[in-house]
């Protein structure tokens, strides 16, 4: 799986708010916290309020903060609303897939990609994040050397 930049950001901004708590933060704040390109963040933050995740406010004391308790939003979620499914080969969700002949146990291969992405991703909510308390299932892999080769 290829993090893009942009997914980077918006999990990066999103945690940002998620310690913000019920503070509102510029886009200049966050941009600036985070070292994200500002006019890259309005972009994203424009997403992320599509995808109902933040809600903006206007005016002096406005800004973004998150739309729901940051225990009830995960890393996938975020991913989501800014590019879409967690996995998919060539714009194809892996369960969608067929192939013929020798490559037929391929899409299993990709099922189980996905699979694996989502038990990390779908379980690590902005809250953990935020206050820098990962769930065991996720220490237990990075506890392995070998992942981090």
């Amino acid at each position: 799986m290829r993090i893009s930049a942009k997914e980077d950001y918006a999990v990066r901004a999103m945690i940002e708010l998620a310690a913000a708590g019920a503070q509102s933060l510029k886009r200049e704040q966050i941009s600036k916290a985070q070292t994200i390109p500002v006019h890259f963040l309005e972009n994203i933050l424009l997403e992320l309020k599509r995808a109902q995740l933040v809600e903006a406010t206007r005016g002096p004391d406005g800004g973004f903060r998150l739309s729901r308790p940051a225990t009830a939003i995960t890393v996938a979620d975020v991913i989501r609303a800014v590019t879409g499914p967690l996995a998919s080969v060539r714009g194809v969700r892996p369960p969608a897939l067929e192939y013929e002949g020798s490559a037929g146990r391929l899409k299993d291969v990709w099922v189980a990609v996905r699979s694996n992405i989502r038990a990390v991703l779908e379980h690590v909510t902005l809250a953990d994040l935020a206050s820098g308390e990962l769930p065991e299932q996720v220490l237990t892999i990075t506890r392995d050397p070998a992942v981090w080769e």
